[in-house]
This record gives structure tokens, sequence and C-alpha cells, in this order.
């Protein structure tokens, strides 16, 4: 009975010490976790809920047993040789911040070039589809744009031209697509100049030697402060920790010209606003919209319709999906003192297309005659005739001939000289769009797609 009477208290032994190890932690436990509450951990914590997961899926369309077209991608409508048309999937993932609380992310351009469905995840589980607002292949930054019932956690931009060799940074993304890795390095170096191909090169990069992997492209790198320095972008494929980000004062440089509200919704303020500051106005066009409010420069916005501005794309956000017509009140501080006034949007006038697609991509154009539109099988008011191609110029590089019906250009039909001229006032030189054409060839109609690069 002895040797079962010891065996008794051992357990009874032991589960005193289990119930002592799960006992509510002691404040010296709670003092140890606040001294290990590094500054990675803290702007960690901060920021990981405005970092998204980019899942992008593209539609690869090969033509079975024959050569890949090297300039166009895709043949519609075309008989099957040898197994005709094979269509196929790709997923890539990548990672993006939340630049603005009304959903407005920013990634690479890579991350999300020639995708037809992107859909984003956040830290909590939750999933949204994505919209492609503006793209900048040169400087590889995207603007995505979901959709969301409240104000969606930011990441505030800060600032790369004051940035320390040495200097903490912390990189989350999604590598490999582990979702919210977080690692930490030190600014390795600034204004690395880096070829990617003859034809794409970077300038001014950060080097850092915080890991970043495949997947990482378009997360943030952030200072020990939480504040945005840079947009993961790129690694040395043949070295390790050796990483690269765009620094932020590029991507503040550009994102005016990325969402350019005004051309892109048709509408006039008559303003010019500081987007590296404060938005300070800077400018204001004579018998303006802006002008008959009284705006004058050096005052800054600090509302528009009762929501707060406090940089200058708060300011660009607010006019998204404007109209002609429609009143704006803004809030403006004038050397301290505060007061209202209503800005009256104006139209835009309507850009020349004819004169827009022959400088930016050689090209002259036509309305198609609605008979023609009849016997090619196309809705009224799609399509402009190609009446001629500039030699060397962008569409004879791309292939593009007399007599095409350029029917497409990016994710939007051309319907018109003026909607084209719409669509090529966006477009920023050496932009590489996708464009559709139709052409007849031996009483074949034939779909061709593939890029352009617009000058």
């Amino acid at each position: 009975m002895r040797p079962r009477s010891r065996c008794l208290i051992n357990t009874v032994a032991v589960g005193l010490v289990a119930t002592t190890s799960l006992a509510a932690p002691s404040p010296d436990d709670d003092r140890s976790l606040e001294r290990r509450r590094s500054p990675v951990v803290e702007v960690f914590e901060r920021s990981r809920d405005a970092v998204v997961s980019i899942t992008s899926t593209e539609v690869i369309t090969v033509r079975s047993g024959a050569p890949f077209n090297r300039l166009f991608e895709d043949f519609f409508d075309m008989p099957r040789r040898r197994g005709g048309m094979r269509q196929h999937r790709r997923e890539s993932v990548g990672s993006g911040v939340v630049i603005h609380p009304d959903g407005y992310i920013v990634t690479n351009a890579h991350v999300v070039a020639r995708t037809t469905e992107r859909r984003v995840q956040f830290a909590d589980g939750r999933e949204y589809d994505a919209e492609i607002v503006a793209a900048d292949t040169r400087r590889d930054l995207a603007v995505l744009k979901v959709a969301d019932d409240g104000p969606l956690p930011t990441i505030p931009l800060g600032r790369s031209d004051d940035l320390m060799v040495g200097e903490t940074v912390i990189a989350i993304g999604n590598p490999l697509g582990f979702k919210h890795t977080v690692t930490a390095g030190v600014v390795s170096a600034a204004g690395r100049d880096l070829e990617i191909s003859r034809d794409v090169a970077f300038n001014g990069l950060i080097q850092t030697d915080a890991s970043i992997n495949p997947g990482n492209s378009g997360g943030p790198l952030l200072n020990v402060l939480g504040d945005l320095i840079g947009i993961n972008t790129a690694i040395r494929g043949d070295a390790q920790n050796i990483g690269f980000a765009i620094p932020v004062d590029q991507l503040r440089d550009v994102l005016p010209d990325m969402l350019d509200v005004e051309r892109r919704y048709g509408v006039v303020s008559g303003l010019e606003v500081d987007h590296l500051a404060v938005p300070r106005v800077i400018g204001v066009l004579g018998d303006s919209a802006a002008d008959a409010a009284g705006v004058r420069p050096g005052d800054v916005i600090v509302g528009v319709d009762g929501k707060p501005i406090r940089e200058g794309i708060d300011f660009d956000i607010a006019l998204i999906k404007r109209r002609p017509g429609e009143t704006v009140r803004l809030e403006i501080d004038r050397g301290g003192e505060r007061f209202d006034t209503a800005l009256r949007l104006r139209p835009r006038p309507a850009p020349d297309g004819g004169a827009l697609a022959l400088e930016r991509l050689g090209l002259e154009l036509y309305p198609l005659p609605e008979r023609v539109a009849q016997e090619l099988g196309l809705p009224p008011g799609r399509g402009l005739l190609v009446t001629d191609v500039e030699p060397r110029g962008p569409a004879s590089e791309a292939g593009i001939l007399p007599r095409d019906v350029l029917i497409a250009m990016g994710r939007h039909y051309v319907s018109s000289l003026t909607a084209l001229g719409q669509r090529l006032e966006i477009v920023r030189p050496g932009d590489v769009v996708p464009i559709r054409v139709l052409r007849v060839e031996r009483s074949r109609k034939l779909q061709l797609e593939g890029p352009i690069r617009v000058r």
C-alpha cells in the first residue's frame, strides 16, 4: 500500500505546482513586459491594422502549340489551330498600406499590373475587393480603393529627406504569404540607384537590411515614430539583407498627379495646394472658382464640408467624384483667423482628343461611321478608326496599322475622341497601358490586345 500512497502524494504535489504556475501574472511580470516593449513592438502594435495583404489575379491567355506573340498577348475570335486558345489564372501576393481613412491604399504598381481581380485582407480578417485608382509604372507606385462602412486605420506619411544612415526602421508585410510579418533593421544607405532591367530603373531608393522577401512589395517601411518613410519595392536576389524602398517624399510628389482629381472628374477649382506640408494654398487662378470664393495664396485649408483637412492629399480626396456645379464649403485659416467660404466647382474644358492621340500615341483617329460599326458588330458609339500611324511612334512600335479600330484603352472602352482625350490627360509620359484594337484581315475579325508606351 505504501508505494500507492507515495504515488498519490506525488500526483498531488504536481497538481499544486501546475496550479501555482497558472496563477495571475505578478506585478513583476507586468514590469518585465513593459521593459521588453521596444519601439519596434510599439510601432507594430500601432500600425498593423493599417497594413494589408493583397492577392492579385491575372488571367493569362496563350495560344497552344504556337509561338507566343511578342507584342499582342491575347487573340480572340480566331480559328483554333493545334489546340487553339488556352487560359489560366495566376495569383500573386503583395502588401499595401492604408494612407487615408476613406479606403485609399498605396502599393507597388507591379503588384497589381495586368490584374483582373484584387482582394485586400486586413489584420482582423476582413476582406474587400479593390479597384485600381491610378498607377505610375515608372515609380512603381499604385493607389487602390476599397469600399468600407467606416473610417479605416491609417499610417501617417512621414518624411524621407532627413533619414539618418543607421537609424532603426521597421518593415511590415506579407512575405511569401505569411501575413503581417514584421522585421526590423537599419537604414543601410540613402539615395541608391537601382537598375532592374534595360527599361526599368529607380533613383534615390532607401537601402535597408530589414528582411524583405517576395510578398513584402508594396508594404510600409516605418521609422521608430511609426511614420511611413518608404514603400518596400525590391530585393537583391544575389545577396542577403539588401532590400530597397521608395522614399515617401517620392510618393508625396506623385500622389497629386496619380489621383489627378480635377482632370479625372472634369472639374476646376482654381486652387493650387502644397502637398509636401500642410495644405497651404500656393496659387489661385484669376477669375476662377477659388478667386470668386475669396481664397488667397497663403491660406491654409483646414476643412472641406465639415471634414478636417490635415494634408494636401486630404483635399484631393475630398474632391473625388465631385461634379461641375457642386458647391464645396471650405474652412480657411488665414493668419490664425478661421472662416468658411463656398467654392462652386466649374466644368473643365473638354480636351482635344485628336491632338492628344497624335501627340502621345502617334495616331491619327477619326470617329467610326455608324454603318462601319454595324458591319463590325460594335455597339453604337464605340471605337475610333485609325487613319494614319506615325512612323516609329508609340502606336507603330505597338504594331497598330491604318484601318485598325481602337476600341479600348486600359480598362475603358473608347467611345469618342473626347473620352480618349480625358484618358490621355491622366496617363503619365512613359506609362505602359494596354490597348485593344479590332482588325479585319482576309474577311476575318481579329481583336488584338497589347501594350503601348505613352510618350
